[in-house]
């Protein structure tokens, strides 16, 4: 048999198929290949309706799949160990994270079948239930739920919980969640990886919690910013908070050295007044009279002065002054 006669026994479906592959790994970007073992087919519609324009949902086999790749350029090397079982694969140009965000956004739930494992606690609620008195009354019976017959139907006692997160369901609980209209399961499909622009992204790590993805971010541009004030880096929005950095560090030590300019010396007063307000407040508490009025002096602060001298301030109210400093204090004030 010669090769051009193997090549006319291979399906024409298959030929097309993966020609149709290989165009949509080359035209999109981000792929993910999801399980969809026992994934309800009315869920899978109705996702895809929700998707629709911007996924595309393709299931197929392995090997047209794995074939495609090759032909499209992708390294197929750890998708044949992940391509087994049923997949679906789904196309799209949002990023791997966004494409996941929309996965969970749009999850749905279902009945709990017989059999199936509760992935979280299950509560039947309080309140009437609708149903006839009968043979259900054993049923919630054996599930210890609390009832009492009112107008003709079954009334729960209190919310009862029937179940915790790795219980089977037993058959009695998944007949009753159906008659209560309980669809618990949540039904989100499973991805197992992501392909995204060369990178392959594992489906567990899919999941982030937004609000602290942008407080991360929010707080390490505010450290990158404080860490290029302090190293002086050039960049126009760093030299801005660099300057007034710096305008407030020289006015600081200009008054405190006492270094009277035009600019400086209205501060210089305040702050020699306010010390020596504070030496008399201090001279009064130790019973000495240094025969003068005590005024609380009027400091008015400008805004920026405010930020640079907030902490020197209470600092200095809250320290004790030293026999040395008080002497030092008198001499000033009296010469």
């Amino acid at each position: 048999m010669t090769l051009a006669e193997s090549v006319r026994k291979i399906p024409q479906w298959k030929i097309e198929e993966v020609e149709y592959l290989t165009k949509l790994f080359r035209e999109y970007p981000v792929f993910a290949i999801a399980d969809i073992t026992g994934f309800p087919t009315k869920h899978l519609q109705i996702l895809r309706k929700k998707l629709s324009g911007r996924v595309v949902f393709r299931v197929s086999r392995n090997k047209l799949v794995l074939i495609a790749m090759k032909r499209a350029g992708i390294d197929t090397s750890l998708f044949e160990k992940i391509l087994s079982g049923p997949n679906l694969l789904l196309f799209t140009k949002m990023n791997a994270f966004e494409l996941y965000g929309e996965i969970e956004k749009h999850k749905s739930k279902t009945y709990y079948k017989p059999g199936e494992i509760a992935d979280k606690e299950i509560i039947i609620p309080e309140g009437d239930t609708g149903i006839p008195p009968g043979p259900m009354l054993s049923v919630f019976g054996k599930l210890k739920i609390p009832t009492r017959v009112q107008a003709n139907t079954i009334v729960v006692a209190k919310d009862t919980v029937v179940a915790k997160p790795g219980d089977k369901i037993s058959e009695d609980l998944a007949s009753l969640l159906q008659k209560l209209d309980l669809p618990l399961k949540e039904v989100l499909l499973k991805i197992k990886y992501v392909y995204d622009r060369g990178v392959v992204i594992p489906g567990d790590r899919l999941k982030i919690d937004i609000n602290e993805y942008v407080n991360s971010i929010l707080k390490a541009q505010i450290q990158a910013i404080n860490l290029g004030v302090e190293i002086v880096w050039p960049e126009r929005e760093i030299l801005e908070r660099v300057i007034v950095k710096a305008y407030r560090e020289a006015r600081a030590i200009v008054v405190e050295s006492s270094f009277i300019t035009s600019e400086t010396i209205d501060e210089i007063i305040r702050s020699a007044h306010f010390k020596a307000y504070m030496l008399a407040i201090e001279l009064s508490k130790r019973g000495v009279d240094i025969g003068i009025k005590i005024e609380k002096p009027i400091i008015e602060e400008k805004r920026e002065e405010k930020v640079v001298k907030k902490e020197e301030r209470e600092e200095e109210k809250e320290k004790t002054v030293s026999e040395e400093e008080l002497a030092e204090g008198l001499g000033a004030i009296f010469g």
